[in-house]
């Protein structure tokens, strides 16, 4: 999509302006590296477009491609429309709670070595427990989606995990009981004040993580920096606290919920629009402060700072931050159209329609407009009449001052 009109900084532009001496004194991993650079050439000519014309006045122009990164604050608007158009086949008519697992920031530079094991320990440790709680409180097969978050408002490195739980369960009887329902099942739903106990839920989320923690420690599994970092004393630590769970009771619709989970899987810790100033010895950005009842604040950081932050929340390689488990998961699709037809929808499930971008973005920019329409002549149509490749060294220049004489836009794909 166009940049807001708003924005006049990115984080392009910071690495562009700060990476060099970032470089300097750390060590990118690949990973961080291969995200720098996608943000740095997205809707830049380094990655090449497309030339387009218009059907009537034959004015042309340039659409530089998007670098498509997860990590880019550019990408990933349309990409979040359609997961969350996906997402309708397991969507029940029912109250769903929101919760949030998070670990005791004492582990953080253990995850910083350790990413891949401890985030994918993180989200083990949640989903069993939501599962056994689903079994003890409800008696059945509840269905959740998780989504791992690492950052909080100032960039801060904050892993915890969002949940959306099924405020019920798919409970398998009896085909004698009379509460039997079709084939067996009936729904229990869950009450609309209480989920589960959450202090119960919230120390045994702590003693699991702990101690497959310390059982990783001793097996000699986890990059400790040549024992700088010592597993033992971060246990205990954590430990000798008091770990929270949140659980949130349903009070908004399930497709609030979803939008929000949604904001997550395809952005970063922080927006180009809250980006405030860019400069040689800090970049500025604005965040709402939570412990000050949400107020709208202004923070500078030193730029080498700034990008630290930035490129903490980079995941490691093909690393899955959403999971769907239950009745949300695939293998359990026979089980879901069991519930849909006890909350009285079809037993088939909804045929899920593919999004046309076309459609998507009428919608979100609230206008009959086709969004092709020549920006010239609001006439003709801006047709796709020839692609160009990937344009470096002394090209690129010149590929950029033209594109910037004849409008240049992002292409969409």
């Amino acid at each position: 999509m166009h940049n807001h009109p708003a924005v006049k900084h990115d984080v392009a532009e910071v690495f562009r302006k700060h990476i060099s001496e970032y470089r300097r004194f750390h060590r990118l991993s690949s990973e961080q590296a291969k995200a720098v650079q996608a943000i740095v050439d997205c809707r830049t000519p380094a990655l090449g477009g497309v030339v387009k014309m218009c059907s009537a006045c034959q004015k042309w122009e340039f659409c530089y491609k998007p670098c498509k990164n997860r990590h880019c604050p550019q990408c990933g608007t349309f990409e979040k429309a359609q997961w969350l158009e996906a997402q309708k086949i397991w969507l029940l008519p029912i109250p769903y709670y929101h919760v949030v697992f998070t670990i005791d920031h004492v582990f953080n530079p253990l995850v910083a070595y350790n990413a891949e094991f401890l985030y994918s320990l993180l989200i083990q440790t949640a989903a069993q427990l939501l599962k056994e709680y689903g079994h003890k409180y409800l008696g059945g097969e509840i269905g959740f989606s998780l989504v791992l978050h690492t950052w909080g408002q100032t960039m801060q490195f904050h892993p915890h995990l969002h949940v959306m739980v099924t405020g019920g369960a798919l409970v398998s009887t009896n085909s004698t009981q009379r509460v039997s329902g079709p084939d067996g099942y009936r729904w229990q739903a869950a009450s609309r004040e209480f989920l589960f106990p959450v202090k119960l839920l919230s120390h045994e989320f702590r003693e699991r993580f702990c101690a497959a923690v310390a059982r990783a420690g001793q097996a000699g599994t986890l990059e400790t920096q040549e024992a700088q970092l010592d597993v033992a004393a971060m246990v205990s630590a954590a430990q000798g606290k008091a770990w929270e769970v949140f659980i949130q009771a349903p009070f908004f619709g399930p497709e609030n919920l979803l939008d929000y989970l949604g904001r997550y899987i395809f952005r970063i810790a922080i927006s180009n629009h809250r980006l405030v100033a860019v400069e040689r010895n800090q970049v500025s950005f604005e965040y709402c402060d939570n412990r000050d009842q949400g107020q709208r604040k202004l923070m500078s950081l030193a730029p080498s700072e700034f990008i630290r932050r930035f490129l903490s929340h980079v995941l490691p390689s093909h690393f899955v931050r959403i999971r769907h488990f239950g009745l949300h998961h695939s293998t359990c699709r026979p089980k879901l159209q069991h519930a849909r037809r006890l909350l009285g929808l079809s037993f088939q499930l909804p045929v899920l329609l593919k999004l046309k971008f076309l459609d998507w973005f009428q919608k979100i920019m609230q206008t009959d407009q086709d969004p092709r329409l020549c920006p010239h002549c609001k006439i003709g149509l801006m047709v796709p009449v020839r692609e160009f490749p990937p344009v470096s060294g002394w090209r690129r220049s010149l590929v950029s001052l033209v594109g910037r004489l004849t409008q240049c836009k992002p292409a969409f794909a």
